[in-house]
C-alpha cells in the first residue's frame, strides 16, 4: 500500500505596507481591503503600527492588544520615535503571540499595516527579523512602499524619497513596489517640471541636478548632490506605481503589480491559463501606459496652462505697416508768432486686426 505524499505547507500571500508619516498606509489598507473583498479574495488586516489610534478598516489582529506606544512612552520615558523603536523589538521578542493570532486567518491575504518612522526600515533590524520570520511561516509578502506624489515637485525632496525607497528596498529584503500615493494632488503644491513618467520611471536624474542648480542653496552641494544621483542610477532599482484610492483603475494597476512580485498570479487560487501568465509578462509599455494615463487625469498639461494665461489677452490676426502724411501746428515760438502756419511730417503707422478672449 502506497503511503500518502506528505501536503506541501499553505502559502500565505499579502502585503507589507509601508512608507513616510502621513503617505496614506491606513488609508491605503482600508481602499485596498475593500477593492479585494468585492473580487472575491478574503483579506484580513493586521495592524503592526502601536501609534495608530484609530483604525477605519475591519482589523483582525492589534498590535494594541501586545503593547501600545503611549505606555511605553509614559512607562520609560522615551519620546516617539524611541517607542516606536521599542515596540517592534517588544514584539520581536514576542513573536509566538502573532504567530497564534495569525493562525486563525489562514485562508486569507493578508495586509499589514505598518508603523511609519523610516529608520525602522533603513537602520533598525526588527522588522527585517520580523519579515524573515514571517517567511519561514511561509508568508509570501510584497513590501508596498507609498510615498507623497506631491514630492516630485520638488526636486530636493524627489531626490529625498529615491535615496529613502532605495534604502528601504536593500534593508527590508522583499519583493518591493513603490507607490506614488495621492497622484490627484501631485500638483497641489507646485508644478511638475516634466512629464509624470519622468518620475515614475525615474529617468535621466541629471536634469534634476540643473534645477537644483537654479536654487543659491543648493548650488553649493552639487557635488553632494550627483553622487546621490549616481548611487540611484547604479542600483536602477526604483520606479513608481501613481495611486488614487478612489481611482479603481490605479487600484487595479497596483494589485496586478503586487500580485506578480509575490507570485500571487502563479498560486493555486489562480486559474493557470495562457492569458494570466501573459499578463504577469507585461513590462516597460504597460509601465509608460499607465504614467500616461495618470498624466492625462491628474497632471494639468502645458498646452492648457498657456491658453490659461492666454484668456483675456489681445491676440494679433494680421497687421499693416505704412507711411502716413500727418499736418500739425507749427509751435508759436519757432517759426510764426501769430500760429497761423501749419506744418507737415511723415510718420510710419501699424495697423492691427485682432481679436480677445476677454
Amino acid at each position: 500500500m502506497m503511503s500518502e505524499e506528505p501536503r506541501p505547507p499553505t502559502v500565505i500571500f499579502g502585503q507589507m505596507v509601508i512608507g513616510p508619516p502621513g503617505s496614506g498606509k491606513t488609508t491605503y489598507c482600508m481602499a485596498m481591503q475593500e477593492f479585494l473583498s468585492k473580487l472575491g479574495r478574503k483579506v484580513a488586516v493586521v495592524n503592526l503600527d502601536p501609534a495608530n489610534d484609530l483604525i477605519p478598516y475591519q482589523c483582525c489582529v492589534d498590535i494594541a492588544e501586545l503593547v501600545k506606544l503611549d505606555d511605553v512612552m509614559d512607562g520609560l520615558g522615551l519620546g516617539p520615535n524611541g517607542g516606536l523603536i521599542y515596540c517592534m523589538e517588544y514584539l520581536e521578542a514576542n513573536l509566538d503571540w502573532l504567530l497564534s493570532k495569525l493562525e486563525r486567518f489562514k485562508d486569507c491575504y493578508f495586509l499589514f499595516d505598518c508603523p511609519g518612522q523610516v529608520e525602522l526600515y533603513t537602520h533598525n533590524c526588527s522588522v527585517r527579523n520580523i519579515l524573515a520570520q514571517l517567511a519561514k511561516w511561509n508568508f509570501r509578502l510584497t513590501a508596498v512602499h507609498l510615498v507623497d506624489s506631491h514630492y516630485c515637485t520638488d526636486p530636493a525632496k524627489f531626490i529625498s524619497i529615491l535615496c529613502t525607497s532605495l534604502s528601504t528596498m536593500l534593508q527590508v529584503e522583499l519583493p518591493h513596489v513603490n507607490i506614488l500615493s495621492k497622484i490627484d494632488l501631485i500638483e497641489q503644491f507646485g508644478k511638475l517640471a516634466f512629464n509624470l513618467d519622468y518620475y515614475t520611471e525615474v529617468l535621466d536624474l541629471s536634469y534634476l541636478l540643473d534645477h537644483l542648480a537654479k536654487d543659491p542653496f543648493f548650488k553649493n552641494f552639487r557635488q553632494l548632490n550627483k553622487k546621490l544621483v549616481e548611487v540611484i542610477e547604479d542600483y536602477s532599482l526604483v520606479s513608481f506605481i501613481p495611486l488614487n484610492v478612489q481611482d479603481k483603475e490605479t487600484m487595479k494597476h497596483v494589485m496586478k503589480a503586487v500580485d506578480k512580485a509575490n507570485g500571487y498570479c502563479f498560486g493555486d487560487s489562480e486559474k493557470r491559463t495562457l492569458e494570466a501568465m501573459m499578463s504577469a509578462a507585461v513590462g516597460a509599455d504597460f509601465q509608460f501606459s499607465m504614467s500616461m494615463d495618470a498624466q492625462e487625469k491628474y497632471v494639468k498639461s502645458i498646452e492648457k496652462d498657456v491658453e490659461e494665461e492666454a484668456a483675456g489677452n489681445w491676440f494679433i490676426e494680421s497687421y499693416q505697416i505704412c507711411v502716413c502724411t500727418e499736418e500739425h501746428p507749427t509751435p508759436e515760438n519757432v517759426l510764426d508768432p501769430g500760429g497761423g502756419v501749419e506744418s507737415q511730417r511723415e510718420v510710419v503707422c501699424i495697423h492691427f486686426k485682432g481679436w480677445s478672449n476677454a
